[in-house]
């Protein structure tokens, strides 16, 4: 069979520009409700407008960006129910990991879960929202790496991107987070102490957080979320 392949690039223009608005709008660079350009983006970006164009696209099956025939293209509002649908989809493959990894969890994995903490401490100490968000999520990660189930993760990418933009701006709203911490610490003790009992009521209490949290945000940020 004789074919040609083209010279494999690490990342194309539309990939790269995509991620870079993907992590604008989750970041809240570009918050709820803000109106953007296919020109305004291939500007400033330095690119042409056809890699803006797909990223558009893509990110609007997403639910990230609402394309309105004659008005323009805008950050999608918060959707509440959305939320609180990946919140619970969540919960439920949260507690299940927990569960396996009070079981048996490898020891990298748990000095990774060590090492982590004290860099949310860290970053308690410095209010740096960005970064405990990041840890946020590379604390859940690693627990389902140990769990031999990145590919579930990987699967909820897609799904919790209104849930992570409501979590952000929870971190960015109040810089109190010392009770996420403890509940992070918690399950980690809970983890290595073969606890199950305590590692479940202490992940679902922390999935929990977000609900409490929605009636905060909605009334310090009214524009953001869809009503």
């Amino acid at each position: 069979m004789d074919f040609t392949i083209k010279p494999i690039q690490p990342v194309s223009t539309r990939d790269a520009v995509y991620a870079a608005l993907r992590s604008l709008i989750l970041q809240l660079e570009l918050p709820p409700g803000t109106a953007i350009s296919e020109k305004e983006i291939s500007l400033k970006m330095g690119v042409s407008r056809t890699p803006v164009r797909e990223s558009f696209v893509r990110l609007a099956q997403e639910g990230l960006l609402e394309v309105y025939p004659q008005r323009g293209t805008f950050v999608s509002l918060i959707d509440p129910e959305l939320v609180e649908e990946a919140r619970f989809m969540r919960e439920q493959l949260e507690v299940a990991v927990v569960r396996l990894a009070c079981a048996e969890f490898p020891a990298e994995q748990l000095a990774a879960l060590d090492n982590n903490l004290s860099k949310q401490r860290a970053s308690i100490d410095v209010h740096d929202f960005h970064l405990m968000f990041e840890l946020d999520e590379s604390f859940h990660r690693t627990i389902f790496e140990g769990c031999r189930k990145s590919n579930t993760w990987a699967a909820l990418g897609g799904i919790i991107t209104h849930l992570n933009r409501s979590r952000m701006l929870r971190l960015a709203a109040d810089h109190e987070w010392d009770h996420l911490f403890n509940q992070h610490q918690g399950i980690v003790n809970a983890i290595r102490n073969h606890d199950e009992a305590a590692a479940v009521k202490l992940m679902t209490e922390h999935m929990l957080l977000s609900v409490a949290d929605q009636t905060l945000l909605k009334s310090k940020y009214p524009n953001y979320f869809k009503q």
